[in-house]
């Protein structure tokens, strides 16, 4: 079978509704988990920890270095920087099936580390329960990267029907 016929093959109704109902889906749930907890620490909060976030690490290396409330900014920075690069995937379409996504597949990977830095510090402070739910997103966050692998424009327009068929 001549490959080039596969590639220029249409999406089935099925692989297009699959794509515009996941996509959109992607960009909200990232999108608001992470606005809301920039929001809270950078406005809500002023960028300095909370009385029972300084409790928890007091004692620990982050309360004296770089300091809680600096450690809570820069966590919150970080999370608005996630926010940033999803409104940057936006207005470059990457949502569009042709569109390469470099800038939300790094908006995944950038959340992956939030998560990583977020488990290190329940992990220390003896918050097991949380590490495994941050442990649990971090897992979730890797394979919403691999289904954006698995769709347009990184596989064939019929991704979803092709993954079916031999």
């Amino acid at each position: 079978m001549d490959r080039s016929a596969v590639t220029e093959e249409r999406p089935t109704l099925a692989d297009s509704v699959a794509y515009w109902l996941i996509y959109p889906g992607i960009y909200l749930l990232t999108g608001f988990l992470w606005y809301y907890a920039f929001k809270e620490k950078i406005f809500d909060d002023g960028a300095a920890a909370p009385a029972p976030i300084k409790k928890e690490f007091a004692g620990s290396f982050i309360a004296s270095f770089p300091g809680t409330s600096l450690a809570w900014g820069i966590l919150g920075v970080a999370e608005g920087l996630v926010v940033l690069a999803l409104i940057v995937s936006l207005v470059r379409r990457e949502i569009l099936p042709q569109r390469a996504k470099p800038w939300l597949l790094g908006a995944l990977g950038f959340s992956m580390l939030i998560f990583a830095v977020l488990a290190f510090g329940q992990s220390m402070t003896s918050q097991f329960e949380s590490v495994a739910q941050l442990y649990s997103y971090f897992a979730a966050t890797a394979v919403i990267i691999v289904l954006v692998l698995l769709m347009p424009p990184y596989r064939p327009a019929r991704w979803l029907s092709g993954l079916v068929q031999r």
